[in-house]
């Protein structure tokens, strides 16, 4: 098994903590914790590909794409779409997102590992690629980027 956690943090009060687990290379990864500090309703939530927060959330890259394809941004049950591409979390009337999300494409192991990568959520919802533009389909028409962490393995 492998953990890995998250500890995001960026404008204003947006703060998060975030576990990852992965019972073995077979299985999908788990990501379970909070966010807090959002505007209710839903936020894009997605892998990036970099663990450079040099320029705050800026640096962490596009969404996470091992593939080096070009398949466009899609939802987390499209069959095309960016590894990263985790939809949306949902933050409640006090700003609080709480999350349980289950993905085979971010795996803990292996050269496509997102360890050491940033998990970021951004400002807007997330059209999962369907708003019909050319943003959307790079990134959903997510926004903004309100917090960020690296991705760091956890010592089990």
């Amino acid at each position: 098994m492998a953990k890995a956690v998250c500890v995001m943090a960026g404008s204003a009060d947006v703060t998060g903590m975030l576990l990852l687990t992965q019972e073995s290379q077979k299985k999908a990864t788990t990501v379970t914790g909070e966010v807090t500090g959002l505007t209710p309703g839903n936020h894009g939530f997605h892998v990036h590909e970099y663990g450079d927060l040099t320029n705050g959330c800026v640096t962490a890259g596009a969404h996470f794409n091992p593939s080096s394809k070009k398949p466009h941004h899609g939802a987390p049950t499209d069959e095309i779409r960016h590894a990263g591409d985790l939809g949306n979390i949902t933050a409640d009337d006090n700003g609080v997102a709480k999350i349980h999300i289950t993905d085979s494409q971010i795996p803990l192991f292996g050269p496509n590992s997102v360890v050491g990568r940033c998990l970021v959520v951004h400002a807007n919802e997330d059209d999962l690629g369907k708003g019909g533009d050319e943003e959307s389909l790079k990134t959903g028409n997510a926004g903004p980027r309100l917090a960020c962490g690296i991705i760091g393995i956890c010592k089990n």
